[in-house]
């Protein structure tokens, strides 16, 4: 992979718009209708609260609550569907089970609402392997996300809020790193400056290395095949020198 293959697509903006969009409309059918959601959420260590780790990111408590979590959903997901298209909706699908179940796991006895979860998942997701592709962009991007996102880090901690899930935020922080050890790391290339850097190259037809052996020692090229090269590896090439000296000092005018 390449460059070329962080291309811009309708995806990019589609595909956030659409979460974010439906997290919205599930929101509005809670409040136009009156639904209790609530308890789909997860419920810590009862089976039937074990069905919130399908359900909790897609319910909010509140407007504020919906709102601190559209911005940077929106963002990271679009920055995963551009600069990891291949692995986005496995990073989806795969961060909301295994954090919500993490979360059911050592949860405290309430439930446990909000796409906090699947925003730390992607930060954690896009940092890590970032780190693990040591391809400059990508590094870059990471130092990007902990520049934006940085802060989100003392969420993770139980004495910091205790009205919100710190344990769904450190579940999806170590749900995005478990992650980035099952995804195979994007292969970046190096852009093709040089002829010897193409893949069909052969060092037998090239006039330049015609000149050294197999282990990077000058040779003396036959008279015959010295002049079936260019002019410029000829060795009938003329080269001129110029040779100065320094001046002593009785030659100083």
């Amino acid at each position: 992979m390449n460059d070329t293959n962080l291309k811009f697509s309708n995806s990019v903006i589609g595909l956030p718009l659409f979460f974010v969009l439906f997290l919205w409309i599930i929101y509005w059918m809670q409040i136009r209708f009156d639904f209790d959601f609530y308890q789909y959420g997860i419920y810590p260590r009862d089976i039937v609260g074990l069905r919130g780790v399908l359900f909790s990111p897609f319910i909010h408590e509140n407007l504020e609550h919906l709102y601190n979590n559209s911005i940077p959903l929106f963002i990271l997901l679009a920055t995963i569907q551009f600069f990891y298209h291949k692995q986005t909706f496995g990073v989806i699908c795969y961060g909301i089970l295994l954090s919500g179940f993490i979360t059911w796991v050592v949860g405290r006895t309430n439930f446990h609402i909000g796409a906090s979860g699947l925003i730390y998942v992607l930060v954690s997701f896009i940092f890590f392997k970032g780190v693990q592709t040591r391809y400059y962009r990508l590094v870059a991007l990471s130092l990007t996300v902990i520049l934006l996102y940085g802060g989100m880090i003392w969420y993770v901690f139980p004495d910091v809020d205790q009205s919100i899930s710190w344990e769904g935020h450190l579940a999806g922080l170590i749900t995005g790193f478990v992650l980035t050890l099952f995804y195979r790391t994007p292969e970046y290339a190096k852009p093709i400056v040089y002829d010897w850097q193409r893949p069909d190259f052969d060092p037998a037809l090239d006039p330049f290395m015609k000149h050294f052996d197999e282990n990077g020692n000058f040779i003396n090229i036959p008279k015959e095949e010295e002049e079936s090269l260019p002019d410029f590896f000829s060795s009938s090439h003329s080269v001129n020198y110029i040779v100065t000296r320094k001046l002593d000092s009785e030659d100083k005018i």
